[in-house]
């Protein structure tokens, strides 16, 4: 009899666990959402208030919600983590929250380079560049604000691509064999047009990672990505040197 009593109880648990991952991760209970307090998910589910304890500490302990006394539980916004020297897919770090992805286009504008691109860009002459601002998604919310410029005398197959179905770094890794990059990393403050496009508050912190890549010394692209400071992690991974 104890042993169908656990069974049961093991049963209830997963079904919560599962529940409630589902919302999260479909997005259907977004970032701040609160969870049902134990007394309501005990009469939910039938079951003692010790197995709903156990699910939503698991719960916690795997990152979706955070639990906060007295207040209950609340859905947590998805934190991803970025190697800094890596030049990595906006689309596989969402997708490795467990979250599904999606990119959207915002402008896209052919134009003559101005002085503040060429100093971005570290281009010598003037000429011709691509503009283009996009969001990448992380279920319902938005994940990463990109602005981009694209130098056109090193890539001039990318005036012909509209880029509303793909993004334009995995585009450009594919195309365009990059022989050096330079990152910088600062903080932010979320501007009027930021704050739209990552809809969090004007002045938020933001976490503003920019990048630079050449192949065979010219330069091929400058781009901004911009994140809620809350929902993104800079990690690096280094050796000791020789010099100590």
């Amino acid at each position: 009899m104890e042993a169908v009593k656990e069974q049961e109880a093991t049963s209830l648990h997963q079904r919560i666990l599962a529940d409630i991952s589902e919302r999260i991760l479909s997005g259907e209970w977004a970032p701040g959402h609160r969870i049902p307090f134990e007394h309501e998910l005990t009469e939910q589910y039938g079951c003692s208030r010790m197995t709903v304890n156990k699910a939503l500490s698991q719960l916690a302990k795997a990152g979706l919600i955070e639990r906060r006394r007295r207040s209950g539980s609340f859905v947590r916004r998805p934190q991803s983590q970025a190697a800094i020297l890596e030049i990595h897919d906006i689309k596989v770090e969402v997708q490795a929250l467990g979250l599904p992805y999606r990119y959207e286009l915002g402008t896209r504008q052919k134009r003559k380079s101005m002085v503040q691109d060429r100093a971005l860009m570290d281009l010598r002459p003037s000429g011709l560049i691509l503009d283009l601002t996009c969001r990448h998604f992380a279920g319902q919310r938005p994940f990463c604000l990109e602005e981009r410029l694209i130098n056109l005398a090193a890539v001039p197959e990318a005036a012909d691509e509209m880029f509303e179905d793909t993004a334009p770094g995995p585009w450009l890794i594919a195309r365009v064999p990059w022989s050096a990059a330079e990152h910088r990393i600062r903080a932010s403050a979320a501007s009027d047009d930021v704050a739209d496009a990552l809809d969090i508050e004007v002045g938020s912190p933001c976490l503003v990672v920019e990048r630079r890549t050449w192949s065979a010394e010219h330069p091929v692209t400058h781009v901004r990505f911009t994140y809620a400071a809350d929902s993104h992690t800079l990690v690096a991974r280094f050796t000791p040197s020789q010099n100590g």
